[in-house]
């Protein structure tokens, strides 16, 4: 039987590539595809201040985000742990492979070695959506990633809010971080339990300076396991996780603190209250002084 001629990138209908495909997606395998093409389209256009030079997706699938990203991109390279999947992205998109414009990696994003990308864009595997932000984040490189919608809103909450948390500090860490549309479960088949969210990050300098960013990305981990005691009890409490020494010294330190950062009632605070710029001189004040003995 002779080949159809290659579809355009950019046009081919979500519903038709997963019939081709010939595979349903499967919820126990945390498969839920993209099939509203309004949404499909949008996503490359929030990527108007990025670099689109090569382009990293993760979780191809049969190819929905991929034939926009053809079309939006000079170079893809997508990575996708099931054979099938990998197999028919290789066949459907068998003229971009032969020039060079897709390369399909078959593997576990979590594991395999990443090509050298300019920015990464995906509707990423919601189990194992915080593990690849976590490998993607420290690279510097600017992305947009789907996300289940609450933990959108946790990366990109502000303090004293009520999703601001460990996970707001560590993402805003290493970008600025927005969510910049929510997705209805209707957009995906089949349909996820919770609301999605598009999540932007441009990579930047934090505002602060750490030494040891190990040390400082432990100590938050720390100080929001009791993110309902105060920050005194949190510091104490917690030295096991943060790895400090000597919680005591550190906590007698910053009941007078001499940085202009902290206010004087800082250990009468709860964690979700504190911003990024003070955990940092705080945790500056648990490098020097509460750690090896001070």
């Amino acid at each position: 039987m002779e080949r159809s001629p290659p579809e355009e990138a950019g046009t081919r209908d979500p519903d038709a590539l997963i019939r081709r495909a010939g595979v349903r997606g499967d919820p126990n395998r945390d498969q839920h595809f993209l099939v509203d093409d309004r949404v499909v389209d949008r996503i490359p256009t929030y990527a108007d201040e990025m670099n689109l030079e090569h382009v990293l997706e993760i979780g191809g699938g049969p190819g929905v985000l991929t034939d926009r990203l053809l079309a939006a991109a000079d170079r893809v390279t997508v990575i996708e742990r099931d054979p099938t999947f990998a197999e028919f992205l290789r066949e459907e998109f068998r003229s971009e492979c032969d020039d060079g414009g897709l390369t399909v990696v078959e593997g576990d994003a979590l594991s395999v070695e990443l090509p050298d990308f300019s920015a990464c864009i995906a509707n990423l595997p919601y189990g194992i959506s915080s593990e690849i932000a976590f490998r993607l984040l420290p690279l510097g490189k600017p992305m947009l990633l789907m996300f289940q919608k609450e933990f959108a809103e946790r990366m990109a909450a502000e303090s004293g809010s009520d999703d601001y948390g460990r996970l707001s500090v560590t993402a805003q860490h290493y970008a600025d971080v927005r969510v910049v549309e929510t997705v209805p479960r209707e957009a995906f088949a089949p349909q996820p339990e919770v609301e999605s969210a598009i999540v932007r990050t441009i990579p930047r300098e934090p505002e602060y300076e750490v030494d040891d960013e190990a040390f400082f990305l432990d100590f938050v981990k720390a100080v929001f396991t009791q993110r309902r005691k105060t920050i005194r009890n949190g510091i104490r409490n917690t030295a096991h996780i943060s790895g400090l020494d000597d919680p005591d010294a550190v906590v007698d330190a910053l009941e007078s603190p001499d940085d202009d950062v902290l206010d004087e009632d800082i250990l009468r605070e709860r964690a979700g209250k504190v911003s990024p710029v003070e955990f940092a001189a705080m945790a500056r004040v648990a490098d020097e002084l509460g750690r090896g003995g001070g």
